[in-house]
């Protein structure tokens, strides 16, 4: 077994400059929605988070990791089409939501099919519930297809609301509203929810790049020419708005927004042409930030993330988070300006459908597991130089994975945790791509001294994680630690 010993170290050498790995975890385990799509939290103190269930209903609980109910908040199931990409799509509370209870949502109605922009308000007797009466349509404009109809709502620093619009659907944007000038259809719109003005429930910021035109330009317009701009997000410490854009054959795309900026679809699909497939005009287009392939490398349909402002995974401060809804794999891109970055995979497999990000009060990163309906977060940072774990969640005597004995081991090892109150204990094996190979326990223990073993007789020889969570039964808390394990065949 000796002579094997120089090649375990040189493989511990060669990766240890590599980034951490990451994991993440469920975020409120006991709760489980229909479709989440969004996750939000107001500026109002009060430490709530608020998910947007594509059914039509929007919950709200306290941001408790021990957290076992949600309420329902809004509940407009009947008006709403819940169909493929259609359904409720975006929640986004007022810049004075603390003051005037107002909040806004983008869903898609039925007779004609249309997205419709709506803003409730909240009771003023019941600060976990909205008034269902207090609808005022904002905005409305028809469907001609039942895919591609954007979805995203968010305010940005200039307290204006921008709304993310699909091209309409179908394929290849048949219609051509990505480019059309006049429709709604294909666009980050931008509107003023506090100055209505010409009729209109909104008004046009003066400084909108169409504003006041003669062409018959829609004057909602920020920018143009995109596919399926299903999420968006403002960086408020750099001010930039990122959008991720659903490809159609080839490519998705990470593309910085920029007002009166032209994205170019359906000339453009990624950098390549699109339509005409060869010799398109590419004066005046916005190229992407970033572009992946349709293959196993990169996924099939990216889904919009978050510059990450959060404390909880330092490592990824800065960079822009971001998922593929097929491939499961997440990304983080760090741009430095001027088109340059470096672009990493943090988990080449997440094992969920991440249809959405969210953030909360602390800018702690969410995603959105579509299928499954569970919100999961970063759990903590793998880091293969230090033995032991310091976790930014709890740690501290009341769940201790003591390590394991042999190790190296070939191919059984025995692991030794402590347990000093009573919970529930997951004890779980994963490779150093980050993903989860083993689950050794997964119950209630009482407080006591335990060991559980591993036959690893199945994988190959490398350096694995043994990582232990446990939740207290009393009080809710999440208590981690990481253990590593060398395989030696």
């Amino acid at each position: 077994m000796k002579r094997f010993l120089p090649a375990i170290i040189l493989i511990l050498l060669a990766i240890a400059p590599v980034n951490a790995q990451f994991a993440i975890r469920q975020a409120f385990p006991s709760l489980t929605f229909t479709a989440p799509v969004d996750l939000v939290s107001p500026d109002d103190n009060s430490k709530r988070i608020f998910v947007v269930s594509q059914a039509g209903r929007i919950f709200v609980f306290p941001n408790s990791v021990g957290v076992t109910q949600a309420k329902t908040f809004l509940d407009i199931a009947d008006r709403v089409i819940y169909s493929g990409e259609q359904g409720l799509l975006s929640l986004a509370f007022h810049p004075k939501f603390s003051q005037n209870g107002y909040f806004y949502v983008n869903y898609v109605a039925t007779n004609p099919r249309r997205t419709i922009i709506a803003r409730y308000r909240v009771s003023p007797s019941n600060p976990d519930s909205a008034l269902k009466n207090s609808e005022l349509i904002l905005l409305t404009f028809n469907q001609p297809y039942s895919n591609h109809n954007g979805g995203q709502l968010a305010f940005g620093e200039d307290g204006y609301l921008y709304i993310a619009t699909g091209d309409g659907g179908s394929g290849g944007d048949p219609l051509n509203n990505g480019q059309n000038k006049t429709t709604l259809l294909g666009k980050i719109l931008r509107i003023d929810v506090d100055n209505p003005s010409g009729g209109n429930n909104y008004g046009i910021p003066a400084d909108n790049p169409f504003a006041g035109n003669t062409q018959g330009f829609a004057q909602e317009i920020y920018a143009y020419g995109l596919r399926n701009p299903w999420r968006f997000s403002f960086d408020n410490a750099t001010g930039r708005l990122w959008c991720a854009d659903v490809g159609q054959n080839l490519w998705e795309e990470v593309n910085i927004i920029e007002k009166g900026g032209n994205y170019g679809w359906r000339v453009m699909e990624g950098n390549a042409c699109y339509n005409p497939s060869t010799g398109c005009d590419t004066s005046g287009l916005k190229l992407p930030v970033l572009v992946y392939g349709h293959n196993s490398a990169g996924g099939y349909s990216v889904t919009g993330g978050y510059v990450y402002r959060g404390k909880t995974v330092p490592q990824l401060a800065g960079k822009y988070i971001y998922a593929d809804y097929v491939s499961k794999r997440v990304w983080a891109l760090d741009y430095q300006g001027n088109g340059s970055f470096t672009n990493e995979v943090i988990l080449n497999s997440s094992g969920i459908s991440i249809a959405a990000f969210g953030v909360d009060y602390n800018k702690e990163l969410y995603m959105l597991d579509l299928v499954g309906g569970k919100i999961y977060r970063f759990a903590e940072q793998v880091d293969i130089d230090d033995d032991a774990y310091k976790s930014p969640i709890a740690l501290d005597e009341s769940f201790v994975l003591n390590g394991n004995y042999p190790n190296p081991f070939n191919p059984e090892t025995r692991i030794s945790f402590s347990v000093y109150e009573e919970g529930e204990v997951k004890i779980r094996i994963f490779d150093l791509l980050g993903n989860e190979i083993a689950i050794l326990e997964n119950r209630s223990f009482t407080p006591g001294n335990y060991v559980t073993g591993w036959n690893a007789s199945a994988f190959a020889n490398g350096v694995y994680i043994a990582r232990l969570e446990g939740i207290s039964a009393s009080t809710g808390r999440v208590y981690s630690n990481i253990k590593k394990l060398v395989l030696l065949k």
